[in-house]
């Protein structure tokens, strides 16, 4: 039997307007409190730190805490070098693609407000055929419009502000959710649906549940490194994406084999606590959740491995998103994965007991 869509048409446009606001990595906060003007329904009470991390509490006073955690941030750019004759030089606020800035518009964000531009490039009829340059970090610009380094700085920009993409949430084909940034805002967007269904059907936990919207994942787990210091959990079930490694150009004896529209994707590494993913892919059996499964070498290069490693050691697991795209302006993910993993999730929730520990030896 098909089962009834989450997503609803609330939810849909909180996603919708949650993706179109800029979050760079160290910027997060405006999202931030969109994110968490969603979530105050369904929540006791909201923890944030020094950072911009941002937690919505259910039963904040059980001693016994079980974190569901996404991170807030996207990749960005930093204004690095202004020429004489007005261009801009930049670096990476965490892992932006220099292959696919030139043509792209961009926002500047200044004490003025928004600078618009564009990352140039050389015309077609100017470069040499047989040896074409590629965009690099070092030969990419940012033109404003401006006639001088001067003219630049009269408009707000100087060295360190950040850079933004406009692109704007699209659906493409119906079940297609394009846009840039889904990575990860997908995560709080999903973990937010997790709050909202705990309440809409009543369900009363018995632990803490700290809905965890972190920052800085982009460049180091870093907000999730401060706010497991803060909660102290006893278990924490993280959600990111992962690739779509059907796509062009992506070696699948490398990278393995996932892709949209074939359910969550459970992650095998050294940082997953393996009976918690065990009961994860139980409940996805018992509940007739499609799952795929991925195997991470050393670490899984998400907050997982920062929740894992904390306070002595936290029991954790991965449940990741298939994304096509990655790092580009029009990622894509499938609205079916989407609820999936909000379901999984959920009903993963329904089966943990106060005070479980997942411990090998008992």
């Amino acid at each position: 039997m098909k089962q009834a869509p989450i997503i609803t048409d609330t939810s849909l446009a909180f996603f919708e307007k949650y993706l179109n606001n800029p979050s760079p990595t160290g910027y997060e906060w405006e999202g931030q409190k969109i994110w968490m003007d969603y979530l105050k329904p369904y929540v006791d009470t909201f923890i944030t730190d020094t950072y911009g991390s941002a937690v919505g509490v259910i039963n904040p006073e059980a001693p016994f805490k079980v974190v569901i955690e996404g991170h807030a941030d996207e990749i960005s750019w930093y204004v690095n070098y202004i020429t004489d004759n007005g261009l801009i030089h930049v670096i990476r606020n965490g892992g932006s693609d220099h292959q696919i800035a030139p043509s792209k518009w961009v926002d500047i964000h200044t004490d003025k407000g928004i600078v618009k531009g564009v990352f140039g490039w050389p015309a077609i009829h100017t470069r040499k055929n047989d040896k074409e340059e590629t965009p690099k970090l070092d030969n990419i610009t940012i033109d404003v419009g401006a006639k001088n380094k001067e003219e630049v700085e009269k408009m707000g920009v100087h060295v360190g502000c950040v850079i933004t993409y406009p692109d704007q949430f699209q659906v493409l084909n119906g079940n297609k959710f394009v846009c840039r940034a889904i990575d990860n805002r997908a995560g709080g967007f999903m973990i937010a649906e997790v709050a909202r269904l705990l309440h809409e059907n009543k369900i009363k936990l018995p632990f803490g549940l700290y809905i965890t919207n972190s920052v800085q994942e982009e460049i180091g787990l870093r907000g999730a490194e401060m706010i497991t210091q803060t909660i102290k959990p006893n278990i924490a079930i993280v959600t990111d994406v992962c690739h779509d490694t059907t796509t062009p150009m992506i070696e699948k004896k490398v990278q393995g084999h996932t892709e949209i529209g074939a359910g969550p994707v459970i992650s095998y590494a050294p940082a997953v606590q393996n009976k918690l993913r065990a009961r994860i892919i139980e409940t996805a059996e018992k509940n007739n959740i499609p799952f795929q499964r991925l195997a991470s070498s050393r670490f899984t290069g998400t907050d997982t491995d920062a929740f894992a490693y904390s306070n002595g050691g936290v029991a954790s697991a991965l449940i990741s998103l298939p994304l096509r795209y990655m790092h580009t302006t029009v990622e894509m993910v499938q609205k079916e994965d989407v609820e999936n993993v909000i379901r999984l999730i959920y009903e993963t929730l329904l089966t943990i007991k106060s005070g479980e520990t997942f411990s090998y030896f008992e």
